[in-house]
């Protein structure tokens, strides 16, 4: 028996009993979690907006003084907004510069953090729409909420290769003198309607 073999048979002879693994945790339900979303998603920025029906969100829209005086818009929630840029005629990221306000539709949001899932197949042929956009609008069902990130990761779905991004408020940075900065990096403004 070599030493290796040696040593090997001393540690499983003198390994401690295997006992089962713990349950996970529950994990955290929110009495509310629409209320939670809220909280969460203004507390980083982002300006929260409920709504009933989904044909409430053209007038509220109107209301955003960053929409009311935009001169590109780039819609890809279909019937929502007066878009005016043809995202499907762009055939580089950067013709999409100078672009005021994009209006995305998220999958579900996140209770927890505010944050909303927007898988990849949702940004349309221009992927950094959300990025270069002054001003970002994000749709989300009402009953589409998940209360933690444990249940997000549990719903997100790949159809091959794919990729998405959660989207918590407007861009945002802080430096080592711990000053906020908002739209640093990305959109300056982030407006979500939850509807329904």
């Amino acid at each position: 028996m070599s030493s290796r073999d040696s040593i090997l048979a001393a540690l499983r002879r003198n390994a401690p009993a295997t006992s089962p693994l713990p349950e996970p945790p529950a994990g955290i339900v929110y009495p509310d979690p629409a209320k939670q979303f809220a909280e969460a998603f203004t507390s980083v920025g982002g300006k929260f907006v409920r709504l009933a029906r989904r044909e409430d969100i053209d007038p509220e829209l109107e209301k955003i003084e960053a929409y009311a005086h935009a001169r590109k818009i780039a819609s890809l929630v279909a019937g929502i907004g007066r878009s005016n840029v043809d995202l499907n005629g762009l055939k580089d990221p950067h013709e999409l510069e100078g672009l005021d306000v994009a209006i995305i539709a998220g999958e579900f949001g996140v209770a927890e953090n505010g944050a909303v899932w927007v898988p990849g197949s949702a940004l349309g042929p221009q992927r950094a729409i959300f990025v270069v956009t002054q001003h970002l609008v994000l749709v989300v069902p009402a009953s589409e909420l998940v209360h933690t990130m444990h249940q997000a990761y549990e719903r997100i779905r790949f159809q091959g290769l794919g990729f998405g991004v959660f989207i918590s408020g407007p861009s945002k940075t802080a430096d080592i003198e711990q000053a906020l900065v908002i739209g640093a990096h990305g959109a300056r403004s982030c407006t979500l309607f939850l509807v329904g």
